[in-house]
């Protein structure tokens, strides 16, 4: 078999290219989300073993970037659902799959982006919660604003899945 009719079988199954776009919106997201926490991570940990009173501030602060990972399993998930992929569902038309594909593409890449931007920021504010503990409502707010995008690629993925007739 050529690469050209792999492709061609590809894009006549609809299945696939919709299992495509919910490991996209799952591990895309998901990448963006451990590079996210782990960048804050570091941050607590050095605050942290200056002063462990002040673990629960940074490890708020620390979650806040995993969440857009939990946002990329939720549409993979749906996208898997509505694919008929998570049980014996029929097969759904290429054109179908492609709308699926292309519909996990906001949580994919708003989702990384997101994560890695909002890592930073909960770093930065775990470094003001080090020099000044009763700041940590502001930085916990500064990290918020970055989820504001996040929440924005999650909803229009949800709604363009919803949109798609199988």
């Amino acid at each position: 078999m050529r690469f050209y009719d792999f492709l061609v079988s590809i894009g006549s199954n609809g299945q696939i290219l919709a299992g495509i776009g919910a490991v996209l919106a799952t591990l895309v997201a998901g990448i963006g989300s451990a590079l996210g926490v782990g960048r804050a991570g570091q941050a607590g940990a050095a605050v942290v073993a200056e002063d462990p009173d002040k673990f629960g501030s940074v490890l708020v602060l620390q979650l806040l970037p995993g969440t857009q990972g939990i946002y990329g399993l939720l549409i993979g998930f749906v996208i898997a659902s509505k694919a008929g992929l998570l049980g014996g569902g029929s097969a759904i038309t290429a054109a179908a799959g492609l709308q699926l594909l292309f519909a996990s593409l906001p949580i994919a890449f708003g989702g990384l982006l997101s994560a890695i931007a909002q890592g930073k920021v909960a770093a930065s504010g775990i470094a003001m919660v080090g020099k000044r503990p009763e700041e940590s409502g502001k930085a916990i707010i500064f990290a918020v604003m970055v989820e504001t995008y996040a929440v924005l690629a999650l909803l229009f993925s949800f709604l363009m899945v919803n949109g798609v007739a199988v």
